[in-house]
Protein backbone atom coordinates (compact mmCIF):
# COMPACT_ATOMS: atom_id res chain seq x y z
CA UNK A 1 0.00 0.00 0.00
CA UNK A 2 1.35 3.77 -0.88
CA UNK A 3 1.97 6.02 1.46
CA UNK A 4 -0.78 7.92 0.21
CA UNK A 5 -4.34 6.49 -1.18
CA UNK A 6 -6.28 9.68 -3.47
CA UNK A 7 -9.64 9.67 -2.39
CA UNK A 8 -12.82 12.22 -3.38
CA UNK A 9 -16.26 12.62 -1.88
CA UNK A 10 -19.29 13.03 -3.74
CA UNK A 11 -23.41 12.91 -3.35
CA UNK A 12 -26.10 12.37 -5.24
CA UNK A 13 -29.46 14.09 -3.33
CA UNK A 14 -27.32 13.48 -0.25
CA UNK A 15 -26.56 9.83 -0.64
CA UNK A 16 -23.13 10.44 -0.12
CA UNK A 17 -20.07 7.75 -0.91
CA UNK A 18 -15.82 7.78 -0.48
CA UNK A 19 -14.94 7.62 -4.20
CA UNK A 20 -11.14 5.58 -4.25
CA UNK A 21 -9.93 5.72 -7.71
CA UNK A 22 -7.76 2.52 -8.44
CA UNK A 23 -7.91 2.07 -12.22
CA UNK A 24 -5.13 -0.96 -11.99
CA UNK A 25 -7.02 -3.04 -8.75
CA UNK A 26 -3.96 -2.68 -6.59
CA UNK A 27 -5.77 -1.46 -3.19
CA UNK A 28 -6.71 -4.39 -0.69
CA UNK A 29 -10.29 -2.79 0.21
CA UNK A 30 -11.11 -4.82 3.29
CA UNK A 31 -14.73 -4.50 4.66
CA UNK A 32 -12.65 -3.83 7.59
CA UNK A 33 -11.03 -0.63 5.54
CA UNK A 34 -14.35 0.33 3.72
CA UNK A 35 -16.19 0.45 7.28
CA UNK A 36 -13.01 3.08 8.82
CA UNK A 37 -13.34 5.09 5.29
CA UNK A 38 -17.50 5.20 5.64
CA UNK A 39 -17.16 5.65 8.99
CA UNK A 40 -18.64 9.17 9.63
CA UNK A 41 -16.89 10.68 13.19
CA UNK A 42 -13.44 8.41 13.03
CA UNK A 43 -13.44 8.38 9.12
CA UNK A 44 -13.83 10.18 5.85
CA UNK A 45 -17.98 9.51 6.07
CA UNK A 46 -20.14 8.03 3.68
CA UNK A 47 -22.92 6.17 2.61
CA UNK A 48 -20.67 3.47 1.16
CA UNK A 49 -17.50 3.25 -1.31
CA UNK A 50 -17.24 3.67 -4.98
CA UNK A 51 -14.18 1.59 -5.97
CA UNK A 52 -13.22 2.58 -9.48
CA UNK A 53 -11.50 0.25 -10.90
CA UNK A 54 -10.42 -0.66 -14.95
CA UNK A 55 -13.00 -3.41 -15.94
CA UNK A 56 -9.81 -5.60 -17.36
CA UNK A 57 -8.39 -5.56 -13.98
CA UNK A 58 -10.93 -7.01 -12.18
CA UNK A 59 -11.93 -10.47 -12.21
CA UNK A 60 -15.88 -9.89 -11.20
CA UNK A 61 -15.96 -7.73 -14.20
CA UNK A 62 -13.64 -8.81 -17.04
CA UNK A 63 -16.13 -10.64 -18.74
CA UNK A 64 -17.32 -6.85 -19.19
CA UNK A 65 -14.75 -4.94 -20.37
CA UNK A 66 -15.52 -5.11 -24.24
CA UNK A 67 -18.88 -3.56 -23.39
CA UNK A 68 -17.50 -0.88 -20.42
CA UNK A 69 -13.84 0.22 -19.44
CA UNK A 70 -14.97 1.23 -16.05
CA UNK A 71 -16.06 -0.93 -13.40
CA UNK A 72 -18.18 0.45 -10.09
CA UNK A 73 -17.13 -1.92 -7.21
CA UNK A 74 -19.39 -0.82 -5.07
CA UNK A 75 -19.43 -1.21 -1.22
CA UNK A 76 -22.14 -0.96 1.11
CA UNK A 77 -21.41 1.34 4.41
CA UNK A 78 -20.62 -1.90 6.60
CA UNK A 79 -18.21 -2.84 4.08
CA UNK A 80 -20.60 -5.58 2.46
CA UNK A 81 -20.25 -5.94 -0.88
CA UNK A 82 -23.22 -5.12 -2.96
CA UNK A 83 -24.57 -5.63 -6.66
CA UNK A 84 -25.60 -1.94 -7.70
CA UNK A 85 -26.69 1.40 -6.29
CA UNK A 86 -28.59 3.88 -8.52
CA UNK A 87 -27.65 7.15 -6.70
CA UNK A 88 -23.53 5.66 -6.52
CA UNK A 89 -23.59 5.05 -10.49
CA UNK A 90 -24.44 8.70 -11.14
CA UNK A 91 -21.69 9.86 -8.84
CA UNK A 92 -19.32 7.17 -10.07
CA UNK A 93 -20.30 8.94 -13.47
CA UNK A 94 -19.48 12.25 -12.29
CA UNK A 95 -16.25 11.57 -11.32
CA UNK A 96 -15.29 9.84 -14.55
CA UNK A 97 -16.04 13.05 -16.16
CA UNK A 98 -14.38 15.23 -13.18
CA UNK A 99 -11.14 13.10 -14.10
CA UNK A 100 -11.10 14.16 -17.69
CA UNK A 101 -11.83 9.78 -18.16
CA UNK A 102 -15.10 10.55 -20.44
CA UNK A 103 -17.25 13.17 -21.89
CA UNK A 104 -20.61 14.31 -21.95
CA UNK A 105 -22.65 11.97 -23.87
CA UNK A 106 -23.37 7.95 -23.26
CA UNK A 107 -21.39 5.50 -21.19
CA UNK A 108 -21.43 2.11 -20.36
CA UNK A 109 -20.44 1.35 -16.74
CA UNK A 110 -19.87 -2.14 -15.47
CA UNK A 111 -21.43 -3.35 -12.07
CA UNK A 112 -22.08 -6.29 -10.23
CA UNK A 113 -25.93 -6.32 -11.84
CA UNK A 114 -24.27 -5.78 -15.23
CA UNK A 115 -23.28 -3.16 -17.91
CA UNK A 116 -25.42 -0.05 -17.10
CA UNK A 117 -26.49 2.55 -19.18
CA UNK A 118 -25.74 5.80 -18.66
CA UNK A 119 -26.07 9.23 -20.02
CA UNK A 120 -24.37 12.61 -18.80
CA UNK A 121 -26.38 15.92 -20.07
CA UNK A 122 -24.81 19.22 -20.91
CA UNK A 123 -27.25 20.17 -17.76
CA UNK A 124 -25.44 18.60 -15.75
CA UNK A 125 -27.91 15.77 -14.86
CA UNK A 126 -26.93 12.47 -15.24
CA UNK A 127 -29.56 9.87 -16.51
CA UNK A 128 -29.24 5.81 -15.16
CA UNK A 129 -30.53 2.86 -16.58
CA UNK A 130 -32.32 0.98 -13.88
CA UNK A 131 -33.28 -2.16 -15.52
CA UNK A 132 -37.41 -3.08 -14.85
CA UNK A 133 -39.24 -3.62 -12.25
CA UNK A 134 -41.48 -6.21 -11.33
CA UNK A 135 -45.00 -6.04 -9.83
CA UNK A 136 -45.75 -9.38 -7.67
CA UNK A 137 -48.78 -9.80 -6.62
CA UNK A 138 -50.87 -10.66 -3.31
CA UNK A 139 -51.86 -7.74 -0.81
CA UNK A 140 -49.36 -6.19 1.38
CA UNK A 141 -49.63 -4.09 4.69
CA UNK A 142 -47.48 -1.68 6.16
CA UNK A 143 -47.94 -0.31 9.71
CA UNK A 144 -46.99 2.86 11.90
CA UNK A 145 -47.90 2.71 15.57
CA UNK A 146 -51.45 2.82 14.99
CA UNK A 147 -51.76 3.59 11.72
CA UNK A 148 -51.98 0.71 8.68
CA UNK A 149 -51.99 1.22 4.78
CA UNK A 150 -51.77 -1.11 1.52
CA UNK A 151 -48.61 -1.44 0.16
CA UNK A 152 -47.24 -1.85 -3.93
CA UNK A 153 -45.13 -4.62 -3.60
CA UNK A 154 -42.50 -3.84 -6.08
CA UNK A 155 -39.07 -5.43 -7.23
CA UNK A 156 -36.23 -3.49 -8.88
CA UNK A 157 -33.68 -6.21 -7.80
CA UNK A 158 -34.34 -5.58 -4.23
CA UNK A 159 -38.01 -5.15 -2.61
CA UNK A 160 -39.81 -2.47 -2.00
CA UNK A 161 -43.42 -1.66 -0.08
CA UNK A 162 -44.70 1.29 -1.54
CA UNK A 163 -47.36 2.88 1.08
CA UNK A 164 -49.96 6.06 -0.33
CA UNK A 165 -50.26 8.02 2.66
CA UNK A 166 -52.15 11.54 3.87
CA UNK A 167 -49.16 12.90 5.59
CA UNK A 168 -45.04 11.72 5.51
CA UNK A 169 -45.14 12.55 9.19
CA UNK A 170 -47.59 9.30 9.34
CA UNK A 171 -44.01 7.50 8.68
CA UNK A 172 -43.10 8.00 12.32
CA UNK A 173 -38.95 8.23 12.89
CA UNK A 174 -38.70 5.25 10.80
CA UNK A 175 -35.27 4.46 12.97
CA UNK A 176 -36.87 0.67 13.36
CA UNK A 177 -37.69 -1.26 9.97
CA UNK A 178 -42.43 -0.08 9.99
CA UNK A 179 -43.83 -4.10 10.33
CA UNK A 180 -45.63 -5.62 7.15
CA UNK A 181 -47.64 -8.37 6.29
CA UNK A 182 -47.63 -10.97 5.29
CA UNK A 183 -44.29 -12.03 6.64
CA UNK A 184 -43.77 -14.37 3.60
CA UNK A 185 -44.26 -11.74 0.99
CA UNK A 186 -40.50 -10.35 2.23
CA UNK A 187 -38.45 -13.13 4.00
CA UNK A 188 -35.54 -11.02 3.58
CA UNK A 189 -36.86 -8.13 4.63
CA UNK A 190 -37.92 -4.80 2.72
CA UNK A 191 -37.66 -1.46 1.92
CA UNK A 192 -40.58 0.69 2.86
CA UNK A 193 -41.52 4.19 1.04
CA UNK A 194 -43.94 6.45 1.89
CA UNK A 195 -45.56 8.35 -0.74
CA UNK A 196 -48.18 11.78 -0.64
CA UNK A 197 -48.70 13.87 -4.06
CA UNK A 198 -47.74 17.03 -4.54
CA UNK A 199 -49.02 17.67 -8.12
CA UNK A 200 -49.91 16.03 -10.93
CA UNK A 201 -47.20 12.89 -12.18
CA UNK A 202 -45.28 14.54 -8.80
CA UNK A 203 -44.70 12.90 -5.39
CA UNK A 204 -43.03 12.77 -2.48
CA UNK A 205 -41.58 10.31 -0.51
CA UNK A 206 -39.91 8.99 2.91
CA UNK A 207 -37.74 5.43 3.13
CA UNK A 208 -36.69 3.00 5.68
CA UNK A 209 -33.86 0.63 4.22
CA UNK A 210 -33.42 -2.49 5.07
CA UNK A 211 -30.42 -2.31 7.45
CA UNK A 212 -29.82 1.38 7.32
CA UNK A 213 -32.68 2.85 8.67
CA UNK A 214 -34.37 6.33 7.00
CA UNK A 215 -31.96 7.81 4.57
CA UNK A 216 -31.86 10.91 2.57
CA UNK A 217 -32.22 9.46 -0.73
CA UNK A 218 -32.97 5.79 -2.46
CA UNK A 219 -32.95 5.78 -6.40
CA UNK A 220 -34.50 2.01 -6.26
CA UNK A 221 -36.83 3.20 -4.16
CA UNK A 222 -37.69 6.26 -6.12
CA UNK A 223 -38.09 4.09 -9.10
CA UNK A 224 -40.71 1.60 -6.89
CA UNK A 225 -42.61 4.73 -6.07
CA UNK A 226 -42.66 5.99 -9.83
CA UNK A 227 -43.78 2.54 -10.93
CA UNK A 228 -46.70 1.81 -8.09
CA UNK A 229 -47.77 5.90 -8.48
CA UNK A 230 -48.15 5.00 -12.31
CA UNK A 231 -50.09 1.67 -11.48
CA UNK A 232 -52.33 3.68 -9.50
CA UNK A 233 -53.20 6.32 -11.92
CA UNK A 234 -53.49 3.91 -14.36
CA UNK A 235 -51.01 4.35 -16.41
CA UNK A 236 -48.90 1.60 -17.47
CA UNK A 237 -46.25 2.11 -20.56
CA UNK A 238 -46.55 -1.43 -21.87
CA UNK A 239 -49.99 -0.75 -22.37
CA UNK A 240 -50.22 2.27 -23.83
CA UNK A 241 -46.89 2.38 -25.56
CA UNK A 242 -45.99 5.95 -23.96
CA UNK A 243 -43.29 6.56 -21.78
CA UNK A 244 -44.25 7.72 -18.38
CA UNK A 245 -42.93 10.45 -16.18
CA UNK A 246 -42.84 11.49 -12.19
CA UNK A 247 -40.89 13.68 -10.32
CA UNK A 248 -39.80 11.98 -7.32
CA UNK A 249 -38.84 14.54 -4.21
CA UNK A 250 -37.15 13.04 -1.74
CA UNK A 251 -35.69 14.69 2.04
CA UNK A 252 -32.17 14.34 -0.48
CA UNK A 253 -33.33 16.24 -3.52
CA UNK A 254 -35.28 15.47 -6.62
CA UNK A 255 -34.79 12.74 -9.54
CA UNK A 256 -36.68 12.18 -12.66
CA UNK A 257 -38.29 8.68 -13.25
CA UNK A 258 -39.45 7.77 -16.43
CA UNK A 259 -41.01 4.23 -17.37
CA UNK A 260 -40.66 3.06 -20.88
CA UNK A 261 -42.95 0.96 -22.99
CA UNK A 262 -40.00 -1.62 -23.21
CA UNK A 263 -40.02 -2.15 -19.24
CA UNK A 264 -36.81 0.10 -19.01
CA UNK A 265 -36.73 2.62 -15.93
CA UNK A 266 -34.31 5.81 -16.52
CA UNK A 267 -33.34 7.67 -13.54
CA UNK A 268 -32.32 11.58 -13.65
CA UNK A 269 -31.02 13.42 -11.06
CA UNK A 270 -28.03 15.94 -10.25
CA UNK A 271 -24.67 14.08 -8.60
CA UNK A 272 -21.83 16.39 -7.29
CA UNK A 273 -17.98 15.87 -6.15
CA UNK A 274 -17.44 17.69 -2.92
CA UNK A 275 -14.08 17.44 -2.47
CA UNK A 276 -10.77 15.28 -2.84
CA UNK A 277 -7.91 14.88 -1.36
CA UNK A 278 -5.59 11.91 0.31
CA UNK A 279 -5.69 9.06 2.77
CA UNK A 280 -2.92 8.65 5.11
CA UNK A 281 -2.14 4.87 4.78
CA UNK A 282 -0.85 4.56 8.31
CA UNK A 283 -4.07 5.76 10.01
CA UNK A 284 -6.01 3.47 7.50
CA UNK A 285 -4.00 0.48 8.71
CA UNK A 286 -4.28 1.70 12.64
CA UNK A 287 -7.68 1.60 11.82
CA UNK A 288 -8.23 -1.59 11.07
CA UNK A 289 -6.34 -2.83 14.24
Amino acid sequence: MSTRIAFLKGHGTENDFVIVPDPENTLDLTPAAVAALCDRRAGIGGDGVLHVVRSAAHPEARSMAAEAEWFMDYRNGDGSIAEMCGNGTRVFARYLQHAGLVDEGDLAIATRAGVKSVHIDKDGCITVGMGSARLPEGDVTVSVGERSWPARNVNMGNPHAVAFVDDLAHAGDLFGPPPFSPAAAYPEGVNVEFVVDRGPRHVAMRVHERGSGETRSCGTGACAVAVATARRDGADPAVTGTPVTYTVDLPGGRLVITERPDGEIEMTGPAVIVAEGEIDADWLENALH
